[in-house]
């Protein structure tokens, strides 16, 4: 098997999910490829199967948020303090979605340690909400609302969300890990009513924390570094660091965007 790892730095949502979808589908059965990666400007990005009239866009505009839809499931979210990561892998013959899932949490799980002392609590939730009834009631408008089984928890609040897409037998996984409280500012950018603009801040005032609340402030670099050592000793290997330019440019040049 062999592990890649991608610093891309801070793109747009459309670049972001563009290489993310771009990495998934060209990855071959014995390549696993770890990406971080940073929103500039700022993005609220949108479950596949979320409608874009959610969004406010006389507020986006004002502000300048950029606005993508994700391949990945879920509800929408504000890309801004946070590191966000993604890994393309195929299934292997003793693989699943799910394990595949919680194995890549588990490894995010020891990098937060190896960062800060103060994270290593963290812990994957056990318990998978019922989300087809959350959604149908109305609830879940925003994505770090609920846990979902295998998400990282601090002190019993999402600190790391991710989503999944399984092509074939290729798995794109990505997902923010939050560094500051901006997320909340989501409520601004929602076409929602006071009242419902509050309740779904008042939802993550309550089932979500980030590392700056825990640790007092974020070195992102020293963050990237963790996180890769992390993913190292978790699967037990040496990640080959590739160039950004190369990858989004050469390697992945002939590549569809599904």
């Amino acid at each position: 098997m062999k592990f890649y790892f991608i610093d891309s730095g801070a793109e747009s949502g459309s670049f972001n999910m563009d290489l993310d979808v771009r990495l998934s589908s060209n990855c071959a059965e014995d390549e696993f490829y770890f990406r971080l990666y940073r929103w500039t400007p700022y993005c609220i990005s949108l479950g596949a199967n979320q409608s874009y009239d959610i969004v406010d866009y006389n507020e986006t505009e004002r502000d300048d948020i950029d606005v993508v839809k994700r391949p990945t499931g879920g509800r929408a979210i504000l890309h801004a303090e946070e590191l966000t990561y993604s890994v393309s892998v195929c299934l292997a013959n003793r693989s699943t979605p799910h394990t595949i899932y919680k194995d890549i949490n588990s490894a995010l799980q020891a990098g937060l340690g190896i960062y800060n002392p103060a994270l290593s609590s963290a812990a994957l939730e056990q318990a998978q909400p019922d989300f087809a009834n959350l959604y149908r009631n109305g609830g879940g408008i925003a994505c770090f609302s609920t846990a979902a089984r295998s998400e990282l928890k601090l002190d019993n609040r999402k600190i790391v969300g991710s989503a999944q897409r399984k092509s074939g037998n290729k798995i794109l996984q990505h997902g923010s890990i939050l560094c500051g409280p901006y997320h909340k500012n989501i409520t601004r950018y929602l076409a929602l009513d006071k009242e419902q603009k509050q309740s779904v801040l008042n939802e993550l005032d309550k089932s979500t924390t980030d590392i700056s609340s825990v640790t007092g402030e974020v070195d992102y670099e020293r963050l990237k570094s963790a996180l890769l050592k992390g993913m190292e000793q978790y699967y037990n290997t040496k990640f080959t660091t590739l160039d950004k330019t190369e990858v989004a440019n050469d390697k992945l040049k002939e590549s569809e965007v599904l």
